[in-house]
């Protein structure tokens, strides 16, 4: 069967693909069989002795390990070799992908697999540089929490259309040392109260760094009630409009941060070394674990809790993708399937592993699948998120370039 007949669904089977995150892996082969598409265990048999080549950020050892351990599941339980090519950008591959296809590689690709999200996703949309609708027929899909985590299917404001497969979530979290600061800020208006108190203890990362970024990102969506026209792509109009409040609030805060705000930390890691040394009140992370993982590897106090704000934090989920030029589309399926099994995500889950939170709902698992969690989630104790707050959608990913240009016009020198 070719392997592109999943990229050619008729028009029933996109109106079933909702319908087949509610199946049973069995009902979902039979609704996939009617559609004219792939049954999943044939995919299962075509994959067997491909080679994937996923493409992935390479610079977290704690990262690259769990892919090691993922390429030996899938070898040993479907005979797929995993190769992980580590890229410090995935921007990189998409470049590749795009020179591929104008060349003519149209079913021979370099790449299998990549871990994408945001821009670089509505990148390869844009470009219909991408295999699929696949996700919601993969069979663990039926586990995903697409009605509490809504964001595993729509990515910073575009819709996926099971053009990428949920793999992780994260939002926007703050940690602090209990014993400097007992109670933290709870929103925009109280860190700012906070800095004016205590000027010089309180940071952000530079944008663009992507934390960076993310804090304004909050601030924009905390400081305008009405938040509709950050769902659409940006225009002149509504960014001079939205981003009015951010840069008073901006132009507040400033004079009271680190080095009065004339300077802005790298990296979230430079300011964990600050809340690590005292001389920073607080630190932010764009996942919910991190601070207990930090707490565990002794390079934060035991003392420290993680925190967010009540009105809700910015959240989003991380995917993986198959390029349209794939050689091993059906091995990418399977990798992707496995990557969404409870085993997979319940060692994803553990700090001791990496540490990266699930996009399964967990009330849908079955006993094994609940304990599984359970037990990678033990040691997730210090520096723990005692209250989630909501999940802030992401605005339209149009606005994160203009965002990041104008902050560096007004603070950038």
């Amino acid at each position: 069967m070719s392997r592109y007949l999943l990229t050619r669904r008729s028009t029933l089977g996109l109106a079933l693909a909702s319908w087949l995150s509610l199946t049973t892996p069995m009902t979902a082969n039979i609704a996939i069989a009617a559609t004219g598409a792939q049954p999943w265990s044939d995919i299962e048999a075509n994959a067997k002795g491909q080679t994937v080549y996923f493409n992935a950020w390479g610079g977290g050892e704690r990262i690259n390990a769990y892919l090691r351990w993922v390429g030996e599941q899938v070898q040993t339980q479907y005979g797929v070799k995993l190769v992980h090519v580590k890229v410090a950008d995935i921007a990189e591959t998409i470049a590749r992908v795009r020179g591929e296809v104008a060349a003519g590689k149209r079913n021979n690709g370099s790449t299998d697999l990549m871990w994408v999200n945001g821009e670089n996703f509505a990148t390869l949309k844009r470009e219909g540089l991408l295999f699929g609708p696949f996700a919601q027929a993969l069979p663990n899909f039926v586990h995903v929490d697409t009605a509490g985590k809504p964001t595993t299917l729509k990515d910073f404001g575009e819709t996926t259309g099971g053009l990428e497969s949920p793999w992780g979530m994260a939002q926007l979290t703050f940690y602090a040392d209990r014993q400097l600061l007992p109670t933290p800020p709870r929103n925009a208006q109280e860190l700012a109260q906070l800095a004016a108190k205590q000027p010089g203890r309180i940071t952000y990362p530079r944008p663009p760094e992507f934390h960076g970024t993310t804090f304004l990102k909050q601030l924009l969506l905390e400081l305008n009630p009405q938040r509709t026209w950050l769902d659409q792509p940006v225009t002149d109009a509504a960014f001079k409009q939205a981003t009015a409040p951010l840069w008073t609030y901006l132009d507040a805060l400033h004079p009271n941060l680190w080095r009065s705000g004339q300077q802005f930390p790298t990296s979230v890691a430079q300011i964990a070394q600050g809340v690590s040394d005292r001389s920073l009140l607080l630190g932010l992370t764009f996942n919910p674990v991190e601070a207990s993982a930090e707490v565990a590897a002794g390079k934060l106090p035991v003392s420290t809790y993680s925190y967010q704000h009540t009105g809700g934090t910015i959240g989003n989920t991380h995917f993986v993708a198959i390029p349209t030029n794939a050689n091993a589309p059906q091995g990418a399926q399977v990798v992707a399937n496995f990557l969404l099994s409870p085993l997979a995500q319940a060692r994803k889950s553990d700090i001791r592993v990496w540490g990266d939170p699930t996009v399964l709902d967990l009330q849908s698992l079955d006993a094994a699948g609940q304990a599984a969690f359970a037990a990678a989630t033990s040691g997730n104790t210090g520096g723990a998120l005692a209250n989630t707050a909501p999940t802030l959608g992401e605005p339209h990913v149009s606005w994160v370039g203009a965002l990041e240009t104008a902050w560096i016009q007004r603070y950038g020198q």
